[in-house]
């Protein structure tokens, strides 16, 4: 079995790559989830949501969440700099060690950006593997991290390969995380070729979607300006994964993403 190193690209390739095939067909583990679009759907009318000055309707507009897993590293201050030119708001599921404490600045300027900050565990273990005191230290270590360098406590996380449970998502309840999954892969840890990358995720684009990408693999924060830029010319408008959910909220312990083929 192989054994994820974070901080090693390729202990992360590994670990991913040999998550391939389970990673789209998981989601969940069975576990209901909940589609962006009922969660608009049940939000009262006087439920503001959302992040406020970057609010779209997305019951309206065709929304997309551009999101990044497993970082921060050494690439994700050229991201920032992509997505603040391009002003396009992002949501950074983190890691924690040799990701969140090795770069405190770049995570700062995450939050001081605008983008949303959440949680991708500390250190990439599959919590369905874990009791319920190795699923809480795994989410609580992130939390603790990121809240001492941005001053807040993330509201979402994403579990490793999507894997989730019902225990999974007890913790993440008591913990005050809601789980959030994604419909666009474009399996950016299996290649470096950013023309590739781009075109997977350009194939799986439609409204509501959430697209999964890496910003610690080399070929991916270059494939991001020109993903940005078609799916702009498409009409799409980006938003964080909470904008995409206004005017509803996203529920600790549950878990959101794309209806199921």
């Amino acid at each position: 079995m192989f054994r994820f190193r974070p901080g090693s690209r390729r202990g992360t390739a590994v670990a991913l790559l040999a998550a391939t095939s389970l990673m789209l067909t998981l989601g969940g583990c069975g576990v209901d989830r909940v589609t962006p679009r009922d969660a608009r759907g049940k939000a009262r009318t006087d439920d503001k949501g959302g992040t406020g000055t970057r609010r779209v309707d997305c019951a309206k507009v065709k929304c997309i969440a551009l999101t990044f897993d497993a970082g921060p590293g050494k690439d994700t201050p050229r991201l920032l700099d992509i997505l603040k030119e391009k002003r396009v708001p992002a949501t950074f599921f983190l890691l924690g060690r040799n990701h969140v404490d090795r770069y405190p600045r770049v995570v700062k300027r995450i939050a001081d950006e605008g983008h949303e900050v959440a949680n991708h565990t500390w250190s990439h273990r599959i919590l369905t593997d874990l009791d319920e005191a190795g699923i809480r230290e795994e989410l609580s270590l992130t939390q603790t991290a990121v809240e001492r360098i941005t001053g807040h406590r993330p509201t979402l996380m994403r579990p490793p390969q999507g894997r989730t449970d019902d225990t999974v998502s007890e913790i993440s309840k008591e913990l005050g995380l809601a789980q959030i999954l994604w419909s666009v892969t474009a399996k950016d840890y299996s290649t470096t070729d950013s023309a590739l990358i781009r075109q997977r995720v350009l194939e799986q684009a439609q409204a509501d979607g959430i697209i999964l990408l890496h910003d610690i693999y080399d070929g991916t924060v270059p494939a991001v300006p020109s993903i940005i830029d078609e799916l702009t010319r498409r009409g799409f408008t980006f938003v964080t994964v909470p904008e995409l959910l206004a005017p509803g909220k996203a529920e600790p312990g549950a878990v959101y993403g794309p209806e199921k083929d």
